[in-house]
Parts: C-alpha cells; structure tokens; sequence
C-alpha cells in the first residue's frame, strides 16, 4: 500500500524525497543514491530494505538527478549546417527513429554557415550538454579532432570521415563518375556539372572529382566552362541554385546536351529552368541528380540514390556504442550510391519501372 506524505500546511500531496526514503529505511541519502543507481557497494539486505521503503512512500528518482549523479545527459548532440536541406532533414529522421525505443533525446545544434561550425561543435561538446555527438558534413583539421579527443566526448562523423572517428559516409566520387559514364554511353558528349562554391562540403568536391575523372577516362576535354558553381547561401545545395546555373548554361553559344547535378534539389531548379526556356529534358538537355529525394520519382528525375535515412540510424547505432564502449577501435561505413535510371536522361521505360519498384 503507497502511504503519500501530507503537508499539512497546505492538506496537498508532495512527492517524497530521497531524505524520506533515508530515513525511514534508517540509512544515509548516499545509501539511496548508490541503490537507485546500481552500484555494487550496498548489501543485499540494505538494498531489499531501501526498494520496499521507497516502494512504500511512493518515490522515485527523478531522471535528471540520476543523470547528475552518473555524469550523463540522456541526450545526444547533432551539429548539422543547415536544417531545411532534405539530405539533412533525413539523415535526422533516421537519428530519431533509431532513438525511438532509447532513453536518449536528440538536440540540434545548427551551423548555416561553415565558419560556425567550429563554434557549435565545441558547444555541444561542453561538459553537460550531450553523452555524445554526431557531426554532419564538416571535416575536421588534425587540430579540431585533438581538441575533440581531448573533450573526452564521443563522436560520429557523417558525410565525411576522420581516422580518429566512426564514419558514416557515400562514395560520391564513385557514384559521379557512374552517372557521367552513363551518360556517355547513352551518346551524350557535352556533359555540365552544376555543383557548388568550392569551399563547400566535401561530398560536392568530390562529385566534382568523380564527374572530371568520368570524362577524362573517356578522352573527353573538362571545359571549365561548363562546370558552373553556385555561391547561394547556404553551400548552393538549393533549388534556385540549379536554376541560376542552368540559365548560365543556357546563355552558352553553345548548350550542353547533358548536366549532372550535384544534387537532386539543384536538379529540379535546373528542370525548371529548362521548361521556362521552352525546353524539355531529355529531348533537349538530359539532367541526372544525386540524392533521390521523394520528389525526383514524382518528375521522373535520373539520379544516384544515397541510404539518408539508414546512415542517420546507423550514426545513432555507433554513437551509443561508442558511449558503452569507448576503447572500440575506430570503424568507417561507406555506402555505394545506387543508380536510378527514369526518364530526364532518356533510359529505357523498363530502366525506369525497375527503379520505381526499388523506391516502393
């Protein structure tokens, strides 16, 4: 039977305290602290006798002041550039998926421009604010990633990749260099890339790596002019980005019978600028993006799919891991993008119903 305490000034209920269940149980608050906390340093006998009293009166540690005796948060940390980029969006969904069952909150901490990055990262890993932290499209120097050793707080990278780390990454050389040899081989000569300003994510550097190295192996010229960056805050990766670089590209003498996007929203900005010119794709310029967002099958969009969500479950997965075990040996993930062939670079209807029942 639960015996609530009365205060008798007021005739209301008050919770009991962990002073209650310490003296009633005839032992000190330390006492109560290791039993509610697991500790080993208490005798079966005294346990018993602690568990029925705070049984009995009703109490219960509250969850911060547990975590305050463990040193712990139940939170993680996630720094992330930008909140409204669908890549990101997902990688967060997928975090918070993992989550669901967990004692663990997630907290964001938002870096819309790249030299604040630094700043929300040290933020997050002050002493207090989170158990661990999963940082999304920043590199590290040599510097930053001994100051984070030195935090002592764990840490998962995603979209990039550090040996001191768990990493969680794509590789984007690989899957641009499939798509601009895809379109090569559908006959495709002059090939653009729309990417983005160079001090941008890594990912987008290397998109660019893999588009250069696909044109090379096939003896064909990289003419700077048709690499067309975007300096749109923040890091180009939005819609009107792909617009803007495809009416550069459309004032060229001469257009471009291909673009590879460096991502699927600055392709469908792309697309639209081609149907305000009067243009379609691929009857005029074929276009291939990188993502594969929801969007991009609704418009029959060509482009690389990378896991999001799946990378945003596993950054969670290794970053518990990590705080249950911090001696682990660093690991790295590196996803293969996957090619959906549909309709905006001219692949067969076959290609494109096969990729549709993949998405599903």
């Amino acid at each position: 039977m639960r015996v609530p305490l009365i205060n008798r000034s007021h005739t209301s209920p008050v919770p009991p305290t962990i002073y209650d269940v310490a003296e009633r149980a005839n032992v000190s608050t330390a006492t109560v602290s290791r039993v509610f906390n697991n500790q080993t340093r208490v005798a079966n006998a005294t346990r018993e006798r602690v568990l029925k009293v705070a049984d009995a009166l009703g109490y219960s540690p509250h969850i911060s002041a547990q975590n305050l005796a463990l040193q712990k948060t139940s939170l993680l940390a996630a720094v992330v550039p930008f909140e409204t980029d669908f890549f990101y969006a997902q990688v967060m969904r997928g975090m918070q998926d993992a989550l669901f069952d967990s004692d663990f909150d997630l907290t964001i901490y938002l870096a819309p421009e790249k030299r604040e990055t630094k700043g929300q990262l040290e933020r997050a890993l002050q002493p207090g604010r989170a158990d661990g932290v999963v940082l999304l499209s920043a590199e590290l120097s040599d510097a930053q990633a001994e100051m984070v050793r030195a935090s002592g707080q764990p840490l998962v990278l995603v979209d990039t990749h550090h040996s001191f780390f768990d990493s969680i990454s794509v590789d984007n050389d690989e899957g641009a260099y499939d798509a601009v040899q895809r379109l090569l081989a559908h006959g495709y000569q002059r090939i653009a890339h729309i990417t983005v300003a160079p001090e941008a994510p890594a990912p987008a550097r290397n998109r660019r790596l893999g588009y250069e190295q696909a044109l090379r192996e096939a003896g064909q010229p990289v003419d700077p002019e048709l690499v067309v960056y975007s300096t749109s805050y923040p890091f180009g990766f939005m819609e009107e980005a792909g617009y803007e670089a495809m009416q550069h590209l459309l004032a060229l003498p001469e257009l471009p019978d291909a673009v590879f996007a460096c991502s699927d929203v600055q392709a469908l900005g792309a697309l639209q600028a081609l149907r305000d010119h009067g243009l379609r794709a691929p009857d005029d310029v074929a276009i291939v993006g990188f993502d594969d967002i929801h969007t991009s099958r609704h418009v029959g969009l060509s482009t690389l799919r990378q896991p999001m969500r799946e990378m945003g479950k596993l950054a969670v997965q290794k970053l518990l891991q990590r705080i249950a075990q911090p001696a682990r040996t660093p690991s790295k993930t590196v996803f293969a993008p996957e090619y959906i062939a549909r309709s905006t670079c001219g692949t067969a209807a076959s290609s494109e119903a096969t990729a549709a029942a993949i998405a599903l």
